[in-house]
């Protein structure tokens, strides 16, 4: 089903009927009754923690779906595959392997289903909605266990204007309210609905520092593994974007709470991250010099088009071969050993006995620290900083921005503004940098011809000028930050 497609499922008594569904809107036709029986079994592992996760793998006879949560209100990515029933497919089980970690998966759940579905189009013969009727019976063995009936809308976005009246149509026959509960979720019942086996967990009303670094290593961890598959099926550049995101955070907070960890424990989970975030920074850093290059080539005079888009192509190149590596990089038994060791750092972090004092006691001194040395290296800046001191100044704004983040569950809104204000900094020098870099390869990928060598230097003068435009904003954004109101609460 395209990704586009707005899915939505109304509960229904047994004595529910499809009502007539034409004329909802003028030209709106509902196409006769397409029944079918559908036999469908849901596998996962013993706890579900696929189910935990939100993943879904499910079998029709020969054909296999996988369904991965993209996020927010997007409907999952669907993958579909062909294989034998009662054996998972080994493609779909890799993509999954992060989440398993050595766990059989085994059926789940055994659904029945007879459904009976209509179309809606318009006058033009376009799809705008599906309507199916669903009537489950739930199977252990040979005996039905329970039953329940739904109604499922699928709706293109060319019918979204029917909405209401579709609703209202179906729920004068009948129909209840909208449940976004899936079926097989349904079924399993609470076990699946828990959290993950990576939890993040809520702070108590008076939290030692020792539940802060959980719930800041925990959700951490949870973006990196939540992006795994994601990562592997490729498409979206911003899921690599969130696996790196994920694994800088938790090296920062490897540093910044060191004193409350075991310190070879600490060190040696840095050092493995710090292996993992330079492989998807290698992606990451060509997918964002990509965009930045095609936003920059759609500025461009049509006759320097196409010696630009040679350009492109090149750092396209670039790309995919980085991306082979990470996914070799995915493929060992260095990378599942890391993730075995963060799901266990989620949970049982090694912490020290002064982990155990009041977060709102010990988090100001710590956050202090990368404060300090952000604004030592702030002032031992020249008047016209080099590019590789303004990148280091940047890298530790981000420090600064992980830590209070980190702490302002615990400490308050003082420690989300600071943090909101070093996220400022960090996001100008951020342009600065990107822009520096893009400069850089422009310089490298120059060769190939006068033509090709002329664009990139036109390329190359206005990234000069964002460049510049980003070293005339930051001491500003610094100047914000460095405000003794904005960082009251670390000098207590």
């Amino acid at each position: 089903m395209p990704a586009s497609t707005r899915q939505l499922t109304l509960g229904a008594s047994p004595a529910f009927r499809l009502p007539e569904l034409s004329g909802l809107a003028e030209g709106v036709v509902a196409t006769p009754e397409d029944d079918a029986r559908l036999e469908t079994t849901y596998y996962d592992t013993a706890d579900l923690r696929l189910a935990r996760w939100g993943l879904v793998l499910r079998n029709r006879g020969r054909r296999w779906l996988l369904a991965i949560p993209l996020g927010g209100e997007q409907p999952p990515a669907e993958l579909w595959f062909d294989g034998r029933a009662r054996r998972p497919p080994d493609a779909a089980l890799t993509l999954l392997r992060a989440y398993l970690r050595g766990q059989p998966v085994e059926p789940v759940a055994r659904l029945s289903s007879w459904c009976r579905r209509v179309a809606l189009v318009d006058g033009a013969g376009r799809r705008l909605a599906d309507v199916t009727d669903d009537e489950v019976s739930v199977l252990q063995g040979r005996r039905v266990a329970a039953r329940f009936r739904e109604v499922e809308i699928a709706l293109q976005p060319a019918g979204d204007p029917l909405l209401a009246a579709l609703l209202e149509r179906l729920r004068g026959a009948g129909a209840g309210r909208v449940d976004r509960t899936p079926q097989h979720i349904r079924v399993l019942g609470p076990a699946a609905m828990g959290a993950p086996d990576v939890a993040v967990p809520e702070l108590p009303s008076e939290p030692a520092a020792a539940d802060v670094v959980r719930r800041a290593m925990a959700a951490a961890i949870q973006l990196v593994l939540r992006h795994d598959a994601l990562v592997r099926l490729g498409g979206d550049p911003e899921h690599v974007h969130q696996a790196r995101v994920g694994t800088r955070r938790l090296r920062s907070h490897l540093r910044t709470f060191r004193t409350l960890l075991e310190p070879a424990w600490a060190e040696e989970l840095r050092t493995e991250l710090g292996w993992l975030a330079a492989e998807l920074g290698a992606v990451r850093d060509l997918e964002v010099l990509h965009e930045r290059l095609l936003q920059l080539v759609a500025s461009l005079p049509a006759a320097d088009v196409r010696p630009a888009a040679a350009l492109a192509a090149t750092l396209t190149a670039e790309m995919d071969a980085a991306r082979t590596r990470l996914l070799e990089t995915m493929s060992t038994r260095r990378y599942y050993d890391l993730v075995d060791r963060l799901v266990e750092a989620a949970a049982r972090p090694a912490l020290v006995e002064a982990a155990d004092q009041p977060a709102a006691q010990v988090l100001p001194d710590l956050v202090r620290r990368p404060w300090s040395r952000l604004r030592q290296a702030v002032r031992a800046l020249d008047e016209r900083p080099p590019d590789e001191e303004l990148h280091r100044v940047r890298i530790l704004a981000k420090r600064v921005r992980y830590a209070a983040e980190a702490a302002a569950p615990a400490v308050g809104s003082e420690a989300t503004r600071f943090g909101k204000l070093a996220a400022g900094l960090q996001e100008v020098l951020g342009e600065h940098q990107d822009s520096v870099t893009m400069q850089a390869w422009l310089r490298a990928a120059a060769g190939g011809g006068r033509r090709r060598a002329f664009v990139a230097g036109e390329l190359h003068a206005i990234e000069a000028a964002r460049a510049e435009s980003s070293r005339a904003r930051w001491p500003e954004a610094w100047r914000r930050l460095k405000r003794p109101s904005a960082r009251a609460w670390i000098r207590r």
